[in-house]
């Protein structure tokens, strides 16, 4: 266990009876409450000393009551929240610059944005030329970009980095493997082309969400999560709890003592960047 607290890049806290949230209908284990006192309750033992909150997807409408909602619970409720990036319209392009200033105003702790774009039926999608300008206009915000893609788009995604030198990208789940079916190609080689431009960083998390929920093993996972090492500089990846939609296929512990396991051939200062300075750098952290 390291011995310092560690930054959680990748929380999600949500209330459905707050917020509309479509992708919750019919998940009995996800669609409840998520708050600060029940991440406490999963991830009591572990010393982490800074969350970064993810947006929940919940309905458009509720996207800037989403960011005011969360910068309240860092409040009133959980301060180790020092983070958070919500939803935003990238593919507008030029027409979401309203909205990326609306989302700055609420709060200094609004560090970056998220639009997901793996369900999107076009691969090419965040090519489109309105999704390309929404994200090369981020950094006049003092605003990221979360990625969480599926891994047929790992190449539509890799060129969009590229069009946007001045954006820093992070990659959500490493990219979302076929770990399950144990597919490595073409994404074994993808990630390396990624990892090989200098704006976009690498987040460990949600990884065994992508394995067989039920069966899945420590050797199922290692080779991607050690592939992820492999290639990207020890500057530019980062741990992520991706609670509680990890809960579909393990407790947050096992998740945090799989990565644990996977990263203890590390070097102290390796390992010092991983679980806390290289999050606290990308996301501006006090």
């Amino acid at each position: 266990m390291p011995n310092f607290p560690i930054v959680d890049s990748h929380v999600h806290l949500y209330d459905p009876t707050r917020f509309r949230m479509p992708w919750l209908d019919g998940n009995d284990l996800l669609n409840r409450p998520y708050g600060p006192k029940e991440y406490r309750e999963h991830t009591a033992g572990i010393d982490i000393g800074q969350i970064v909150f993810a947006q929940v997807e919940v309905a458009p409408p509720y996207a800037l009551l989403e960011a005011q909602w969360v910068d309240d619970l860092a409040n009133t409720e959980e301060p180790r929240i020092t983070g958070i990036f919500p939803w935003a319209p990238v593919e507008y392009g030029e027409r979401a610059r309203a909205f990326y200033q609306a989302l700055t105003e609420i709060s200094p702790r609004i560090k970056g944005v998220r639009q997901i774009t793996q369900f999107e039926p076009d691969p090419e999608f965040c090519l489109r030329p309105d999704f390309v300008r929404g994200c090369q206009i981020l950094p006049e915000y003092g605003l990221t970009m979360d990625l969480c893609i599926y891994h047929p788009q790992m190449g539509p995604t890799t060129e969009l980095i590229r069009r946007c030198p001045q954006t820093l990208f992070v990659l959500d789940h490493i990219g979302k493997p076929d770990i399950k079916n144990h597919v490595r190609d073409p994404w074994w080689q993808q990630i390396k082309e990624m990892a090989d431009l200098p704006n976009v960083y690498c987040k460990i998390s949600g990884v065994v969400t992508e394995a067989d929920h039920k069966r899945w093993t420590l050797d199922d996972v290692r080779p991607y999560i050690e592939r992820v090492l492999e290639v990207f500089p020890e500057d530019r990846v980062m741990y992520g709890g991706d609670w509680s939609v990890v809960l579909m296929a393990a407790p947050y512990r096992r998740w945090y003592e799989t990565v644990e396991t996977i990263t203890e051939g590390l070097s102290d200062a390796a390992k010092r960047k991983f679980w806390a300075d290289n999050a606290r750098r990308f996301y501006r952290l006090p």
